[in-house]
């Protein structure tokens, strides 16, 4: 097996039918051996750097279904907010003074937030820190409204393909359509965004095959950055009683997207934390180099839970700041708060 993590080490290349052999007979040590080879990967791209984002979820209003999240449609026990844009501005201006260059606008897919809206929060943040990256993340639009927000300065985009399963993509996501996800990564990828996709792990009925298909998926798609974070339920939606992902699998797919696409943005997630005290921690050591404290204000943290046991819903932004940053040092890494720019995109500047 080790034959297999190293041919992918060195080419960046590797079949359907070796990836799935390499998943099936996964023991210890081939699993520390990948690890091993990832974290390699990594420092010969981007060195011993973490680059910190900080993280705004501005709405947890969601038109969608999805059968995993907490913030589906049809959850009634939803504790509903929306950020009105002055307070988006304060996090970002807090966020600026604690030292942070790029702003990640989360939400679910909130109707109430028109193009216009999208466009105006963009322009602010930029006229008020134009040496900030903006990154979205706010689900399913259409190419023209993709348009607008790159036009109105918005740099990266985030649009986690889920899974690369169509059958499995369509039983959790009710009244959504595969295609059109794959449709808007493409869409976004032509107007010029930096794009992140990515996968969960540990879906139920989610299997080595349906992996294999993730990671030639994003091999194929070439994005930016690849969020990969373990499945955990939520006590509200119909996936309550299915068994978590783990952390174990959930950094071998970190370390395989890092050998596969050496240049990636990969972030350690806030679930790996929630799943595990040192999974965020793990996560980087798998691979990963991104962290995404939260900047939003602490009394709408707890509001947010896409899952169950969402760590960091309470602390104010410094002190999660701080926290993270001890944590990351704690393994041997630096924290980088620059822009943090995929290493291509930085050298065309």
């Amino acid at each position: 097996m080790n034959n297999i993590i190293d041919q992918i080490y060195d080419t960046g290349q590797v079949t359907k039918e070796e990836l799935l052999d390499l998943l099936n007979n996964l023991d210890e040590n081939t699993r520390a051996y990948l690890h091993e080879r990832a974290h390699e990967k990594r420092l010969s791209v981007y060195g011993n750097k973490v680059f910190m984002r900080g993280l705004i979820e501005f709405t947890n209003y969601c038109k969608s279904n999805c059968m995993y999240c907490g913030i589906r449609r049809e959850n009634k026990n939803a504790d509903r907010y929306r950020l009105d844009t002055e307070t988006i501005l304060e996090c970002c201006r807090e966020g600026y003074e604690l030292g942070y260059r790029t702003f990640v606008l989360q939400g679910g897919e909130d109707p109430f937030y028109t193009d216009d809206d999208i466009v105006n929060l963009i322009s602010k943040i930029k006229s008020n820190h134009p040496d900030c990256a903006i990154t979205l993340s706010i689900g399913e639009k259409s190419k023209k409204s993709y348009q607008l927000y790159k036009n109105a300065g918005a740099d990266r985009y985030l649009l986690r393909h889920e899974t690369s399963t169509k059958a499995l993509y369509e039983q959790l996501h009710p009244d959504m359509s595969y295609e059109a996800r794959i449709s808007c990564l493409e869409d976004l990828k032509e107007i010029g965004f930096q794009v992140g996709a990515g996968f969960m792990v540990g879906l139920p009925g989610q299997s080595n095959e349906d992996y294999v298909e993730d990671l030639l998926f994003l091999k194929k798609l070439q994005p930016h950055m690849v969020g990969i974070g373990p499945f955990i339920p939520q006590q509200d939606t119909p996936l309550a009683e299915a068994m978590s992902g783990t952390l174990e699998t959930t950094c071998v797919m970190l370390s395989l997207v890092r050998l596969l696409l050496p240049k990636v943005l990969l972030p350690a997630t806030t679930a790996l934390g929630s799943l595990d005290s040192k999974g965020r921690e793990r996560g980087l050591q798998a691979g990963g180099n991104v962290v995404m404290p939260n900047l939003s204000p602490t009394n709408v943290r707890d509001k947010y839970l896409l899952y169950d046991g969402k760590i960091c819903t309470g602390d104010e932004a410094a002190h999660c700041r701080g926290c993270i940053e001890r944590r990351i040092q704690s393994v041997g890494f630096e924290v980088d708060m620059s822009r943090g720019d995929h290493v291509d995109i930085h050298t065309q500047k």
